[in-house]
């Protein structure tokens, strides 16, 4: 009866980790468009004025 219960608790701290992985990634496809839209505006507007400096 332990290990049923050792099995069942470990599968439960796994199903946790990995809900809360997907729910990071879900969190990280939201901004990543945001990132990359604001990267390309960024660096749109430095290729049209010019300014070669970092």
């Amino acid at each position: 009866m332990n290990v049923i219960l050792g099995i069942v608790a470990v599968i439960a701290i796994l199903f946790f980790i990995i809900g809360g992985t997907v729910k990071a990634l879900g969190f990280l496809l939201w901004i990543a468009p945001i990132l990359i839209v604001l990267a390309i505006i960024v660096f749109l507007f430095r290729l049209i004025s010019g300014r070669r400096r970092v």
